[in-house]
């Protein structure tokens, strides 16, 4: 089940790190699939970095990638900077303070984009302005990549997620899990396909959306 809480506080440390306890758990899981479907050059954005764990530690495993970290809370961006401040790799971009529900995002061109653990923690707009500047950022051929629990109509929901379903839906009634139908849905309007649905550990889906 992933965390219901994005982030917490790191325990000691003067450089505003910030922990989120399942991207230990989770990255190297998320990292072996990403091996087969990164581009071998070029940039790469990660839409709501959070605490900036995932993006530090990809950045170190493709030195040759370009990382392009975001948030839109100021605390998470001092948290991200100061994980990526460790990557001695020279790859890994200040964050940029971007909101998918805002049309503007200070960057025209990209050839991947990561979202990680966002869709749920997130009203259904986020998701559409996910997919909205996605579109207009990728490419033909270009993938975008979405991790985290879902709902699938088809598939039993296991006992861990619904009761996350439920306590996300309590702390915000726009909260929830998404059904991978309907986020397939909505990325199919704006030019993608779902190429690939890769079950994950701890009851968590891969999605690959590639760019028609």
């Amino acid at each position: 089940m992933t965390d219901p809480t994005p982030w917490i506080a790191a325990e000691a440390g003067p450089d505003e790190k910030k922990i989120a306890p399942a991207a230990a758990r989770n990255r190297d899981a998320i990292a072996e699939v990403l091996v087969t479907f990164l581009p071998e050059t070029g940039t790469v954005l990660e839409i709501a970095s959070g605490s900036g764990e995932h993006i530090a530690h990809f950045a170190r495993q493709w030195p040759g990638l370009t990382w392009q970290p975001s948030d839109p809370d100021a605390d998470a961006r001092r948290s991200i900077d100061a994980w990526c401040a460790d990557v001695r790799t020279g790859n890994v971009r200040s964050a940029l303070a971007i909101d998918v529900l805002g049309e503007a995002w200070p960057l025209d061109h990209v050839e991947a984009i990561l979202c990680i653990n966002m869709v749920h923690i997130a009203p259904w707009a986020a998701t559409l302005g996910l997919m909205r500047g996605a579109s207009e950022r990728l490419a033909k051929g270009c993938i975008l990549y979405l991790y985290g629990p879902f709902l699938e109509s088809r598939v039993e929901l296991a006992p861990s997620n619904a009761a996350f379903d439920a306590s996300l839906k309590d702390r915000n009634p726009d909260w929830g899990l998404r059904d991978v139908a309907d986020v397939a849905e909505a990325a199919h309007q704006q030019g993608f396909d779902l190429e690939t649905r890769i079950a994950m550990p701890a009851n968590n889906l891969s999605l690959i959306f590639r760019k028609r």
